[in-house]
């Protein structure tokens, strides 16, 4: 028993205002640490990162040439898991970013389908660039292999891993970039007739596009996949891009090729350039525009060529003075780029 005289703890104090705020705020840090550990499943963050000179990643075999003045520019967009903090804080997220659902197919799937779209970049840019050229190239194809089927994408009733892709509403699609094109027209919702093969077996299936989280605007089928394209070139040309994935690059690969083999492409000035390539040299649509065009800014690039329509449009939102210049094949690039005026 405590002495009758002896000082006794006033048991309110506990709840008194400055240990309540005290609590409060050990609390508060506790979350957002929590919060910035975990990360926000199905959520992914693209990030801007600025534009890169293409001219130190390709290599033309028994070519020499020293173009002139001037440089060509790719852009990337860096994607990093979002963590839980960033999903439900706008604020905390890093300057330029975009919180994105995340891809519905492995991490592991959706990297070899992001590596593989850069390897088809790499062979189509330097077939289109020659045969504008006028040099004698070929390509052969065995269709489009599906790696996987998003799970809430209506495809999934339909294909499966392993199918073969040969063509769309009665159209033969032979790569990844004609079968992007095939569905250019379209919109999320809209049906689509799919031909592909299984096994040995050549069926047919409509079903409804789905919406690409990157643009919920663009349909597509809802699939991974990765096509078996061999080009035929006079000399070769490697281009080395390293871990970095997409089909984006295709138009700067294709410009600094030009000018490598001596085609006066920039005119004395800094120019980026975004776009997928056909191999007849049609520039398709991007995603990632918003990073694009602040990664262009931030390597303080003169011009930035984006594939007309939407990418356009939404580039020059993001642009603050620089020039947006809007194209829909290779050729018109080359033309828009010959009434810049020439820059000492």
């Amino acid at each position: 028993m405590p002495h009758p005289d002896a000082p006794r703890r006033n048991r309110s104090s506990w709840f008194a205002p400055g240990r309540i705020a005290t609590t409060g705020a050990l609390l508060l840090v506790l979350a957002i640490f929590v919060g910035w550990l975990v990360p926000a499943n199905g959520y992914d963050l693209l990030l801007v990162d600025p534009a890169h000179p293409v001219a130190p990643l390709i290599r033309i075999e028994g070519r020499h040439a020293k173009p002139g003045p001037g440089s060509v520019y790719f852009v990337d967009v860096q994607e990093n898991r979002a963590r839980f903090l960033e999903r439900v804080v706008p604020w905390v997220r890093p300057d330029g970013s975009s919180l994105v659902p995340a891809p519905d197919v492995p991490t592991v799937v959706d990297r070899r389908l992001a590596l593989a779209e850069m390897q088809d970049s790499q062979r189509i840019a330097p077939y289109a660039a020659l045969r504008l050229l006028g040099y004698k190239v070929s390509a052969r194809f065995r269709g489009i292999t599906v790696l996987a089927v998003e799970s809430d994408a209506p495809a999934a009733k339909v294909l499966e891993p392993n199918d073969v892709i040969l063509g769309v509403d009665g159209h033969t699609v032979r790569t990844i970039a004609e079968l992007r094109a095939a569905l250019a027209a379209k919109r999320p919702g809209d049906p689509v007739t799919v031909r592909f093969r299984r096994r040995a077996r050549i069926r047919k299936a409509t079903f409804p596009t789905a919406a690409d989280p990157l643009d919920p605007r663009r349909a597509i089928v809802g699939v991974s996949a990765e096509d078996d394209l061999h080009i035929k070139l006079p000399f070769a040309v490697r281009i080395n891009a390293g871990a970095i994935g997409g089909p984006s690059a295709g138009l700067a690969f294709a410009l600094e090729i030009l000018r490598e083999l001596g085609r006066d492409v920039t005119h004395g000035h800094k120019v980026a350039a975004t776009g997928e390539l056909e191999l007849d040299g049609t520039v398709l649509p991007i995603g990632g525009v918003k990073q694009k065009t602040l990664g262009a800014r931030r390597a303080h690039v003169d011009v930035f060529l984006v594939p007309a329509g939407t990418n356009a449009r939404e580039a020059r939102r993001y642009a603050d003075g620089l020039r947006i210049i809007p194209v829909d094949n290779l050729q018109q690039a080359l033309r828009a780029l010959a009434t810049l005026w020439p820059k000492a």
